[in-house]
């Protein structure tokens, strides 16, 4: 006995499967049936990222150190010779105290660390310590800065960037600045009390010049 195809019973059910699959059933790209379909992957795998190329952070730091020296020759003179490296580990301090009490200190006080200079940052720290220092002891014979505004006008003249926040405080006797040595570092602080202080020291391992608030 043969039965007769119907046309319209074949687009119905046609359209009936296009519906299914549209509904949730998701086919493969690309996959077949039998053993084809069972070697073919569900979904592709994430494509790594490439590489990213590495940086030559010591010709970096060269670089900068360049660009300081022309920004300050009596300071680049000064600091010839010195070296760009950090010293040996051997010369470093010894990592925390053993006494329970010192160690926990410091371990509150951790995030107050600062970066190890090296002897050539820090004897360009401490020529601009200097520098910064002559110029508020003579002040054009204007004398010590009196206002932050003040103090901040100094330092733009002598070539130091300064961000927002990086003078602050009121009256003469009580005006702090903190600043990054341009292009090179390292940092200093200064404090317009009695006496006058000012020092060069490593960025904080938090980030920045500005010690960190924190601890626990």
């Amino acid at each position: 006995m043969k039965f007769r195809t119907d046309p319209v019973r074949t687009v119905l059910l046609a359209a009936g499967l296009l519906a299914l699959t549209a509904c949730g059933t998701t086919v493969a790209p690309g996959a077949g049936s039998g053993a084809a379909a069972s070697a073919a992957p569900s979904a592709a795998p994430p494509t790594a990222p490439s590489a990213t190329p590495g940086v030559d952070y010591a010709a970096r730091a060269a670089a900068a150190v360049e660009r300081h020296d022309k920004l300050f020759p009596e300071i680049a003179a000064r600091c010839a010779g010195k070296s760009e490296t950090l010293p040996t580990r051997a010369s470093t301090p010894a990592g925390l105290p053993t006494d329970p009490e010192a160690r926990k200190y410091a371990e509150n006080h951790g995030y107050k660390t600062q970066a190890a200079l090296t002897p050539a940052g820090q004897c360009r720290g401490e020529a601009h310590a200097a520098r910064i220092k002559a110029a508020l002891d003579g002040s054009g014979g204007k004398g010590a800065p009196r206002t932050a505004e003040e103090l901040r006008g100094l330092l733009t003249g002598m070539g130091y960037r300064l961000d927002s926040g990086d003078v602050y405080g009121s009256g003469p006797q009580n005006l702090t600045f903190v600043l990054s040595v341009p292009e090179s570092g390292p940092c200093v602080t200064g404090y317009l009390g009695t006496p006058v202080k000012i020092e060069a020291h490593g960025a904080y391992l938090e980030g920045g010049c500005h010690e960190p608030r924190g601890g626990h």
